[in-house]
């Protein structure tokens, strides 16, 4: 069998990486797989707007809820965004059980999209290995 000349190329793997952290799921759909990508989607945008709606969109703290934050930041860079709004106008006060609930579904979306961009990478990396075998 013919062996495939440069069929390992890490670049595919940091792109796939920074798709799938860039926009939850895009990993997947970098590997032409679009139901997973749509489910996954769908699954941590619905979990990290669920947890905005409820404790609101001070959940998001880059100051005073560091840990939190760096959950919540694994969800896309877009959350940076929110925050530097949140820490510039600071006139989103959040108190009591609500704010913990919402800090908890949006770092759960982060820590969830976090497993899924390193599953995307280690099928992007599987693809690779199988292809070398060959």
């Amino acid at each position: 069998m013919a062996k495939h000349k440069d069929a390992y190329n890490p670049f595919t793997l940091v792109l796939v990486g920074a798709a799938a952290w860039a926009v939850p799921g895009a990993g997947y759909v970098v590997l032409g797989d679009h139901k997973r990508a749509l489910v996954v989607c769908i699954t941590i945008a619905l979990t990290f707007c669920l947890g905005l709606y409820i404790g609101s969109i001070g959940v998001i703290d880059s100051v005073g809820a560091k840990p939190w934050y760096a959950a919540q930041l694994m969800n896309s860079p877009g959350v940076i965004l929110i925050a530097q709004h949140v820490a510039r106008t600071n006139s989103y006060p959040v108190y009591g059980r609500p704010a913990e609930i919402g800090q908890i579904y949006t770092s759960i979306a982060g820590l969830l999209n976090l497993l899924c961009i390193v599953n995307s990478v280690y099928m992007a990396h599987s693809r690779q290995t199988q292809l070398e075998a060959q």
